[in-house]
């Protein structure tokens, strides 16, 4: 009895152990550390750059936003990103966002989440890009806003389901949003317009579990 308790047991572990490395090989990068295969400029013209391991967007006076978007697009999904940002720099991360000739000529519009090293300290709120505006600030999440690390590396975490939208700034809760205006769209790494020059943002490690047409989120997540 004592031997098929074992052997039970180690069934379960190696079940458990397989399912985890099938959650964890779903992780893909979206950047290959070395180009930017797979992704596309947008809007303005700002300078976008690989360098050490990143991708370097660096301020162009008087060009509008600039977007570089993934060639690809996601409906639900988990999605992780580090970030280093200048304080005079504003960016975001772009989710289910698109550039319609049907709408203001191309202009790149969707769920933004936040990159702001401001003292207003929103960084993990949503603001919609080129259409609504703010969907979901933190001026009534302290915690989040004192997650932000100036001049260091943070880590956004973003999961989409459905209509649900929500975030984590260095592991803290920031947003819970419930919205449906967008099923599905590019992501795309944003430099804000600046009245100057060489203004920088740069992000790394930007992978994406794609959770495809799946009504949950899974348990379990290896990271």
């Amino acid at each position: 009895m004592y031997k098929k308790i074992i052997s039970i047991g180690l069934c379960l572990i190696s079940v458990a152990v397989f399912a985890g490395n099938r959650l964890n090989s779903q992780w893909e990068y979206l950047f290959d550390g070395k180009t930017l295969a797979g992704w596309q400029q947008r809007g303005g013209e700002a300078q976008y750059k690989v360098e050490n391991g990143t991708i370097v967007g660096i301020s162009v006076k008087g060009t509008p936003n600039s977007f570089l978007c993934t060639e690809k697009t996601y409906s639900n999904f988990i999605l992780e990103v580090e970030f280093l940002v200048d304080d005079e720099m504003n960016s975001g991360i772009q989710i289910r966002s698109n550039s319609l000739e049907s709408y203001k000529n191309g202009r790149v519009h969707g769920y933004q989440v936040e990159i702001d090293p401001s003292s207003r300290a929103w960084t993990a709120g949503i603001y919609e890009e080129g259409r609504r505006g703010w969907l979901y600030d933190l001026r009534n999440n302290e915690a989040a806003r004192s997650a932000f690390k100036h001049g260091e590396w943070n880590m956004l975490h973003i999961e989409a389901m459905g209509s649900s939208i929500r975030t984590w700034l260095n592991g803290v809760p920031a947003v819970n949003l419930v919205d449906s205006m967008t099923a599905e769209g590019f992501i795309a790494l944003q430099v804000h317009s600046k009245p100057k020059d060489g203004v920088e943002v740069k992000w790394r490690n930007i992978r994406i579990l794609d959770l495809g047409t799946t009504t949950e989120f899974p348990q379990k997540i290896v990271r």
